[in-house]
């Protein structure tokens, strides 16, 4: 499946749907392959992103498409981070909040053993927060600069 058939592919379904979960899949899908068709790549990353795109069986009818159709655009981003190094926006800073959260509850809770137990655990998780908030602005800025963000 080429990049415009797909793109094409989605719009139909766009058009078809009045769902809103439905509607923010393709949207999201139809982003992705507008900004693929507006890069530059060789022709043998091209077959090799439409063979993705052939292997993701998105002409198949599920019964939950938006279940089914939210796993292959899943799919497909861990396809493009990791064959182009391509990530959505706001990526790391998405995957560095969560884990600063996660390790700002632990070191709550190591802090909350000295001091009162509720003030430790909400303070390591603002403290995780703006780090992992700093750390994924940082890594998503360097990202647009190398022109890898989609």
């Amino acid at each position: 499946m080429t990049l415009q058939e797909a793109y094409n592919f989605f719009e139909s379904l766009k058009t078809e749907t009045t769902k809103k979960e439905e509607l923010k899949v393709y949207e999201k899908f139809l982003h992705i392959l507008n900004e693929l068709k507006n890069r530059e790549f060789s022709k043998e990353e091209i077959q090799s992103i439409e063979t993705a795109l052939e292997n993701l069986s998105l002409k198949a009818s599920p019964e939950n498409r938006k279940k089914y159709f939210k796993k292959a655009l899943s799919k497909f981003e861990k396809y493009l981070k990791d064959t182009f190094s391509l990530t959505p926006k706001g990526y790391y800073t998405n995957l560095s909040v969560s884990l600063g959260v996660l390790f700002g509850v632990v070191m709550g809770v190591l802090i909350g053993e000295r001091f009162e137990k509720s003030l430790g655990i909400s303070f390591g998780i603002c403290i995780g927060l703006f780090i992992g908030a700093y750390i994924g602005r940082r890594m998503d800025a360097q990202a647009q600069t190398a022109n890898k963000v989609l």
